[in-house]
């Protein structure tokens, strides 16, 4: 490898690194304030939120890389050319494709990287971020009760308590309202102070009540107003609540297998094939009930043709009285209505398939676009840095951002059009199709030093074109 090789990895290896990591970063804090309200507030253990966390970061991996190949890319040549290193290296003989070169090879390997990670990795990741989450959002709130709050998320009771002390376990004017045995009898226990605590297998929560009063009284049934209310007071008493829902339970392995999203390749190929035969025996189905529904009048069709069947209805119409006339007319729309309403849920049953086929087909063929993203940012980003010859944090950020938008929109917008199933699944390589021209251009601009994206050129040429006019006018 020689040393200019050497330069060039190294000052294209550090941004694309850094940039990674940031982006991971910023997708990941995105996450975590979507879902903070699932994560506060439950008494998570730190390795289920470390765990959750990790699984995250992991998906956002194919959409991190081709960002950082981008600014890392125009970053890198930007460099080169404001500090004219670009410029020294053109007059030793190294031509601009020699030197965008070792940098092709890092986008080409992460290529291969973003697809081996999105066929192998991302499903399993994918996997395990959907099952935590899930397990996470089914956990209830850990038990927390405030002073002067009512606290009703253990099934049957409400409490109430007006302090509590700085250790958290000493309550003082404590209020229980007991609705175990139904609305038909109020049952509460009031107790001047007490403490709480939790078995060592954290299943259930142990209140221990002193001078207090349990109060109970029907509201409902036969012989509710005859029935006094019943008073019993006590120097101490112990209740238990089972809290066992409240703690983090992991659910079925088998709870997300089969998703599209948690499938490789080749899985989704053949689950494409299948779901399409399915959808084809659908179709096959609806016809053959629709015949046998139609068989009468394709007899009629067959032998007497469109005409005749149109002159038996109306004689055998014009043969009966208004009654029966009625009668026949009635049940011929109700049939209609009934038809109509079975093409309609076939129609949408249809839709819906077609759609799951479709989702499918667009998590296939991401698997592809987003890994070819990588070397096609590159072949963008590489050639306009080279033009633009401005370095540092501002120009490569501000310009990788209005690409990776423009190529993120158009990809989000062709996505929505395949699962409408306004195009085919080709609809999902429209980002890339528009892409390529735009990195053929650039990279024709930077490696033939054409003037095409020179502003100095273009004013130069705009102040030439304003003085010939003023000479025309003048003579």
């Amino acid at each position: 490898m020689k040393k200019v090789d050497k330069l060039i990895l190294k000052s294209f290896l550090g941004p694309l690194l850094l940039t990674f990591a940031i982006a991971v970063f910023v997708l990941l804090m995105q996450f975590v304030w979507k879902y903070i309200d699932d994560l506060v507030g439950k008494g998570l253990d730190v390795g289920v939120i470390a765990e959750l966390l990790l699984y995250a970061s992991a998906t956002f991996v194919p959409m991190a890389l081709p960002i950082s190949v981008l600014f890392a890319s125009i970053m890198t040549m930007g460099n080169f050319g404001e500090k004219y290193e670009l410029v020294a290296m053109k007059a030793g003989g190294i031509s601009v494709r020699r030197i965008m070169f070792p940098m092709a090879l890092v986008a080409l390997i992460m290529t291969g990287v973003a697809f081996y990670f999105a066929n192998n990795v991302l499903p399993v990741a994918m996997y395990k971020y959907r099952n935590t989450l899930y397990d996470i959002q089914r956990k209830k709130p850990a038990v927390s009760i405030r002073p002067s709050e009512y606290y009703d998320e253990i099934d049957g009771y409400v409490i109430r308590i007006n302090r509590k002390d700085p250790d958290g376990r000493t309550l003082h004017d404590i209020i229980i309202y007991d609705h175990t045995q139904g609305i038909d009898r109020t049952n509460i226990i009031v107790a001047d102070h007490g403490y709480m605590q939790t078995t060592p297998d954290d299943n259930y929560l142990l209140f221990t009540l002193f001078e207090g009063h349990s109060y109970s009284e029907p509201t409902d049934g036969e012989n509710a107003e005859s029935r006094p209310l019943t008073s019993i007071g006590f120097d101490k008493q112990i209740l238990t609540f089972d809290i066992s829902s409240f703690a983090f339970k992991k659910s079925s392995e088998d709870l997300f297998s089969g998703h599209y999203q948690m499938l490789n390749v080749a899985q989704l190929d053949s689950t494409v094939d299948m779901l399409t035969e399915g959808l084809n025996d659908r179709y096959a189905e609806f016809n053959r009930s629709l015949m046998q529904k139609m068989r009468a009048y394709t007899y009629y069709q067959t032998h007497h043709g469109d005409s005749s069947v149109y002159l038996d209805v109306k004689q055998a119409l014009a043969d009966t009285n208004a009654f029966q006339r009625k009668k026949v007319i009635s049940q011929a729309r109700i049939q209609a209505f009934n038809e109509q309403n079975d093409v309609q849920t076939y129609n949408s049953i249809i839709d819906s398939d077609r759609e799951y086929i479709n989702r499918h087909w667009i998590e296939l063929m991401r698997k592809f676009t987003l890994s070819v993203a990588c070397l096609l940012l590159f072949l963008i980003g590489a050639p306009f840095g080279s033009i633009v010859r401005k370095g540092g944090l501002g120009m490569p950020l501000v310009a990788s951002v209005i690409f990776f938008v423009l190529y993120y929109v158009i990809g989000m917008i062709s996505e929505k059009s395949v699962r409408e199933s306004a195009v085919g699944p080709v609809g999902m390589w429209v980002s890339t199709f528009v892409f390529i021209p735009i990195g053929a251009l650039l990279t024709w601009q930077a490696t033939t030093d054409s003037s095409l994206f020179d502003l100095a050129t273009w004013k130069r040429w705009l102040r030439i074109k304003n003085r010939h006019k003023h000479k025309t006018d003048s003579q």
